[in-house]
C-alpha cells in the first residue's frame, strides 16, 4: 500500500495569533484551537495545516505529513529508511518517520489502530 498524497503541514511558530492571523487572511478557516497556542486550519478540500507555538529558543521547523489510510497494510519499500515505525499519537493518530536519500526527515501518518 502506497502513500495517498498530503494530508497535512505542521508549522511551529513564535506567535501563535500572528500566526493565526496570517492564514486566516489567505482564506483559511480555523477548525479549533487548544489551550497550549496551537490549533489546525483548513481550506477547502487539500491537506490541513496545523500551527504550535514553541518557545523563543526553538527553531521553528516546517513538517510535510503523508496521509497513510491504514498503517497494518502499509509496507515501505526497500528505497525507503523506517527512522521510527508507526506509533500512536497523543492527537489520535498513528505516525511513522521515514528519511530520504538526502537525509531529510518525512512523516506519515494513519488513522487509529482498529480496535
Amino acid at each position: 500500500m502506497a502513500t495517498e498524497g498530503v494530508e497535512a503541514v505542521f508549522l511551529e511558530t513564535h506567535n501563535w495569533g500572528k500566526a493565526a492571523k496570517f492564514f486566516q487572511s489567505l482564506g483559511y478557516e480555523l477548525e479549533f484551537a487548544t489551550d497550549h497556542n496551537s490549533g489546525q486550519f483548513r481550506n477547502g478540500e487539500g491537506p490541513y495545516v496545523f500551527i504550535a507555538e514553541v518557545p523563543e529558543n526553538q527553531e521553528p521547523r516546517t513538517q510535510i505529513v503523508f496521509k497513510v489510510p491504514d498503517a497494518d497494510a502499509f509496507h515501505a519499500g526497500p528505497a525507503v529508511e523506517v527512522v521510527t515505525p508507526f506509533e500512536d499519537t497523543h492527537f489520535g493518530t498513528r505516525m511513522m518517520t521515514v528519511r530520504d536519500p538526502d537525509g531529510r526527515l518525512w512523516s506519515l501518518q494513519a488513522p487509529p489502530a482498529a480496535k
